[in-house]
C-alpha cells in the first residue's frame, strides 16, 4: 500500500499545479513543511461561482473586448450581467481555445481551426494561454492568502509550478507553455524562472492521482480494484511482483493513455509502452451534436443559428451528461411549452432525439479510445491487468459502459474513481512533484538527426541515391539525407540515462567552425529502423534545434592535411546527447576541449 513520506527538504516550499483543460481548468497546491507529511489541497473558490463553497474547477471560457483586453474568465463569463454586457459591447467569447495549441501531427481530420471560435484580433493562442494562467495564478494567490495566513508573501518568489499538457504535446507546445507562464506573471523570464517550471503529461499526472486515491484502498492489497457493486470472495493468491496498468485520462479535448508496470511494495512504476493521445474528448461529441441538430432542423422554424447554439449548449450540459441507454429517447429542453413543431419532434419546448442517434455521436470517441487502448496494450512489454478511467469525460456513464463492455471480454479489471475524477490531473500533478513514482519512461518515437552518410557501393539504398552523392571535404563520396537514430521508439529510459551519437563536421575554412547547429527529428512512421529522411519526408518532424558556440575550440584547432598535399581542412568531433528520462526531452551538443568535456 502507498504511504507518503514526510517532506525531506530543509525549508518550506509552495507547489502549485495548473490543469488547463479544453473545457474546465483547476489548480491544486501543497505546502511542503520539513518533517511533515505533505497534503494536497485544491483551490476551491473562484470569482463568479454561485455556490457558497465554490468549486474546484472553472470553465475554460474567456471574454475579450474590442481592444483585446481580457474582461471575464471562468465562472464570471456565465454571470447574467456579464453575458448581457458582452452582447451589448460585442465582446469576443473564447471556448475550446486550447485546441489551437495542439500538436499538428495529431490526427484531426474530423475538425479544423475553422471549427474553433476565432481568437481576438492580434492575439495568439500562446498569449491567450498566458492570460488564462495569469488569472489562475491571481485566484490561487487570493485563495491561499485567505486560507493560510502570512504564507504567500514569504514564498511567492520561490513557488514551484507543475504545468500539465496532453500526452501528444511535445517540444514546440512545451516551449509555448513556458513562454505563456512568463506572460502570465508566474515566473520571470530567464533560466532562474524556467527552473521552477515542471512540465508533465496529463497521463502521468492521472497515474499519480490513481495511486494516491485508489491504490491506497485495502482492497488493492489483494486485487487491483473491486469495480462491481457486488461483494466478491477474494482468494489470497500470490501476486506477481509487477502488473501492467493503463490509465485512460478522458478529458474535454484529448484522451490520453499511458501504460505502466506497477509494483505496490514499495510503490513504483515504469512506463512500458509509448503514450497515446487522441483528439476525441467530450467536446467532439458536442461538436457532432451541433452538426446533427443543424441537419435535423434545417427546414424547421427552430433551425436558426441562435437556437441551434442554445440547443447545443443545453445538450452539452444535460443530455450528453445523463445519457446512458440507447434504447431510451433523449430530450433537449430548450424553450417554453408554446414551442412546438411535431414534424421535427418538438413538443412543449423539448426536442426529442432517439437514443440510437445520441449513441452515434459518442461512437467515434468510443472507437478511437478502444483503438488507442489496443495499440498500447499490444505495444506494452507485459500483460495489462488493470485499467483506470479518469478525467471529466469519465463521468459519462455511456462511455464507461461501452469501455466496460470491451474490457470484460479481455478479463481486465476496469474502474473509475467514484468521485473527484475532474481533479485527477491537478491533484496528480502535485503528487508527481512530491512522490515522483515513475522511475522510467518509454520513447514515443525514434529520435535522431539528418546527416550525410559515407557512400557504400554495396548498399542498394546508397546505389539508388548515387546521382545525389557528392564529394566531401576529404574527397570521399557522401550521400545526403541519411537519418541517424539516437534513441529508438519503445526504449525504456531511466531519469539519469543519456543517449549519444558521434558526428563529425569537416570544413576547409576555419571560420566555419565557430558554431554547430543540429536539428533533432522525430520519426513517426512504421519502420523499425528508419534510415533515410528523403524516403518518408512527411513522417519526420523537427522537435527542436540545438546550437553550440565552438568559437573557443576553433581558436586552438590544428589543420589536417589532405592526401597528396592537396591542402588542409579542419574537423570537429562532437556528440549529440539526448536525455529523455524526465518529462521533457532535452538535447545537448558535447565535445572535448583539451581533454575536458564541454556542453
Amino acid at each position: 500500500m502507498f504511504a507518503r513520506e514526510p517532506y525531506a527538504g530543509l525549508s518550506r516550499k509552495l507547489v502549485l499545479a495548473f490543469d488547463v483543460g479544453t473545457t474546465f481548468s483547476g489548480v491544486s497546491y501543497c505546502i511542503l513543511d520539513p518533517g511533515e507529511i505533505p497534503q494536497v489541497h485544491g483551490v476551491s473558490n473562484f470569482p463568479g461561482q454561485e455556490s457558497t463553497g465554490g468549486d474546484s474547477k472553472i470553465p475554460s471560457l474567456m471574454y475579450y473586448d474590442k481592444t483585446g483586453s481580457l474582461r471575464a474568465v471562468g465562472a464570471e463569463t456565465q454571470q447574467n450581467h456579464i453575458v448581457e454586457l458582452a452582447a451589448s459591447e460585442r465582446w469576443t467569447r473564447l471556448e475550446w481555445w486550447k485546441l489551437y495549441l495542439r500538436a499538428k501531427h495529431l490526427e484531426a481530420s474530423h475538425f479544423t481551426d475553422a471549427d474553433i471560435p476565432a481568437l481576438p484580433e492580434g492575439k495568439t493562442a500562446m498569449q491567450v494561454l498566458g492570460d488564462f494562467m495569469g488569472y489562475l495564478f491571481k485566484c490561487s494567490k487570493a485563495f491561499i492568502t485567505e486560507a493560510h495566513t502570512c504564507l504567500w508573501e514569504s514564498l511567492e518568489n520561490d513557488i514551484e509550478f507543475v504545468l500539465t499538457h496532453p500526452n501528444g504535446w511535445e517540444g514546440p507546445q512545451q516551449q509555448q507553455i513556458r513562454h505563456a507562464a512568463e506572460l502570465g506573471g508566474l515566473v520571470p523570464a530567464g533560466e532562474e524562472g524556467h527552473s521552477r517550471i515542471h512540465l508533465l503529461t496529463e497521463g502521468e499526472a492521472s497515474l499519480h492521482f490513481c495511486v494516491t486515491n485508489m491504490l491506497t484502498s485495502d482492497a488493492f492489497d489483494t486485487t487491483p480494484i473491486l469495480c462491481s457493486g457486488e461483494p466478491e470472495e477474494v482468494e489470497q493468491e500470490s501476486q506477481p511482483e509487477r502488473e501492467g496498468v493503463i490509465i485512460i485520462d478522458a478529458g474535454g479535448g484529448t484522451v490520453d493513455l499511458s501504460a505502466y508496470s506497477m509494483k505496490l511494495s514499495p510503490t513504483s512504476f515504469k512506463e512500458i509502452a509509448p503514450a497515446e493521445c487522441r483528439l476525441q474528448g467530450s467536446v467532439f461529441i458536442t461538436y457532432r451534436a451541433h452538426a446533427f441538430l443543424r441537419a435535423k432542423l434545417a427546414n424547421s422554424q427552430h433551425g436558426s443559428e441562435e437556437k441551434l447554439y442554445n440547443m447545443t449548449e443545453i445538450f452539452d450540459k444535460t443530455t450528453k451528461v445523463r445519457f446512458r441507454d440507447a434504447d431510451e429517447p433523449q430530450y433537449i429542453k430548450f424553450g417554453s411549452v408554446r414551442d412546438k413543431d411535431p414534424e421535427y419532434d418538438i413538443r412543449s419546448g423539448q426536442l426529442k432525439l432517439s437514443g440510437q442517434d445520441v449513441a452515434k455521436l459518442f461512437e467515434p470517441s468510443v472507437q478511437e479510445i478502444i483503438a488507442a487502448f489496443e495499440q498500447q496494450r499490444s505495444a506494452a512489454s507485459m500483460p495489462i491487468t488493470s485499467v483506470f478511467l479518469v478525467g471529466g469525460f469519465a463521468a459519462s456513464d455511456w462511455l464507461y459502459s461501452k469501455l466496460m463492455e470491451h474490457m470484460s471480454t479481455l478479463d481486465i479489471t476496469f474502474c473509475r474513481p467514484g468521485q473527484h475524477v475532474n481533479k485527477a490531473v491537478a491533484d496528480g500533478a502535485v503528487s508527481f512533484f512530491i512522490d515522483h513514482l515513475v522511475s522510467s519512461r518509454t520513447a514515443r518515437f525514434t529520435f535522431g538527426t539528418e546527416c550525410n552518410a559515407m557512400y557504400n557501393e554495396h548498399d542498394p539504398e546508397h546505389v539508388a541515391r548515387r546521382d545525389n552523392a557528392f564529394e566531401g571535404v576529404t574527397g570521399d563520396l557522401e550521400v545526403p539525407h541519411a537519418f541517424e537514430s539516437i534513441l529508438e521508439k519503445g526504449t525504456e529510459v531511466s531519469e539519469t540515462q543519456e543517449f549519444k551519437k558521434p558526428f563529425i563536421i569537416e570544413e576547409f575554412d576555419l571560420s566555419h567552425c565557430g558554431s554547430i547547429h543540429v536539428d533533432i527529428l522525430a520519426y513517426r512512421g512504421v519502420l523499425l529502423n528508419p534510415s533515410w529522411v528523403d524516403a518518408e519526408r512527411d513522417t519526420y518532424t523537427t522537435l527542436c534545434a540545438v546550437r553550440a558556440d565552438t568559437s573557443k575550440l576553433a581558436q586552438s584547432m590544428q589543420p589536417h592535411h589532405l592526401p597528396d598535399g592537396a591542402g588542409t581542412y579542419y574537423s570537429i568531433l562532437f556528440y549529440v546527447v539526448l536525455l529523455f528520462g524526465l518529462t521533457e526531452l532535452k538535447a545537448q551538443i558535447s565535445w572535448m576541449d583539451n581533454g575536458v568535456e564541454v556542453r
